[in-house]
């Protein structure tokens, strides 16, 4: 594992540590990482964190948004209806939608059902992708940046937690939300600021 990710991961276990919870990661099945490989071309440093830190029940909880990993075992079926139209049958183009086969989904939005997918498309020298999200509901798919690799979307996943600390997370307000937010932009800005520019996160 190289370094950035495994800082990226230390940080996101840490956050989860400060907050008193417990995330259940595991180790995903070597066979399994290759077959998504295959089919999904997910690239090396997705892959090397499912051999890892597979988050069999991740969930990321601030008073903006709440991020739901997507383990390795249902990996393939989260993509049935948007990049593959059965599992194992990639989908050859674009849907009307919009929807492009080199999108894949890596989490969920418990709250609105968004997904947060990485655009395989755009990989770097160190194996990683851009990660965005898109409004679901809508006539067509328009994506936002959210990281711009993999491993800075875990470390803006603990940003996210370390910032919530002290909110009411059971109680939606929209001030709060909007106080997070605020506070957020500056901390994501020291790291990604491509991401706070595309204004997700703010």
């Amino acid at each position: 594992m190289d370094s950035d990710l495994a800082e990226s991961i230390s940080s996101l276990k840490s956050s989860f540590a400060s907050r008193g919870l417990s995330p259940h990661f595991g180790k995903a099945d070597a066979n399994l990482v290759r077959s998504l490989h295959q089919k999904l071309r997910v690239p090396r440093r997705y892959r090397t964190f499912l051999t890892e830190c597979d988050p069999l029940s991740v969930e990321v909880v601030t008073p903006a948004e709440r991020i739901q990993l997507i383990p390795s075992a249902e990996l393939e079926q989260a993509q049935v209806g948007y990049c593959l139209s059965a599992p194992g049958m990639l989908i050859p183009g674009p849907t009307p939608t919009g929807w492009r086969p080199s999108w894949v989904i890596i989490a969920t939005s418990s709250l609105l059902g968004d997904p947060y997918f990485l655009d395989t498309a755009n990989p770097d020298a160190e194996g990683d992708c851009p990660v965005h999200t898109a409004m679901s509901g809508t006539d067509s798919w328009q994506p936002k940046l959210c990281a711009s690799t993999f491993a800075l979307f875990l470390k803006i996943l603990a940003i996210g937690m370390d910032v919530a600390r002290g909110f009411d997370l059971d109680d939606y307000d929209v001030d709060n939300e909007q106080v997070f937010r605020e506070a957020l932009g500056p901390k994501i800005r020291e790291h990604d600021p491509a991401a706070v520019k595309a204004g997700h996160w703010t």
